[in-house]
């Protein structure tokens, strides 16, 4: 059975740090390239951050590059998220996503960010 689970979201002040969480079972995920969503109320999931399946390559969208980084540990099934000077509008769920083909597309149940003051 597949399953991929998010941790690591809450609630933090403008400014501040959280790292994303997801662990992944059920499949091979050293093959598989990873990468982390977000989603706005009322909008489509958009792309924030991929890393290639050995870890050599990563993209960031452009409203969170330099401030947020994707890493893998493949050791521990498990793709990061590590979020620094995290601002009002990030507040989103993210969910992480393992894509080999269009057969073989994972997601996860997301995790609530927000960010407040």
């Amino acid at each position: 059975q597949v399953q991929l689970v998010e941790s690591g979201g809450g609630s933090v002040q403008p400014g501040g740090s959280l790292r994303l969480s997801c662990v992944g079972s059920g499949f091979t995920f050293g093959a598989y390239i990873m990468s982390w969503y977000r989603q706005f109320p009322g909008k489509e999931r958009e792309l924030v951050a991929q890393i290639t399946a050995n870890g050599e390559r990563t993209y960031d969208s452009d409203s969170v590059k330099g401030r947020f980084t994707i890493s893998r540990d493949n050791a521990k099934n498990t793709v990061y998220l590590q979020m620094n000077s995290l601002q009002p509008e990030d507040t989103a769920v993210y969910y992480c996503k393992a894509y080999l083909n269009f057969r073989n597309e994972y997601w996860g149940q997301g995790t609530q960010v927000t960010v407040s003051a």
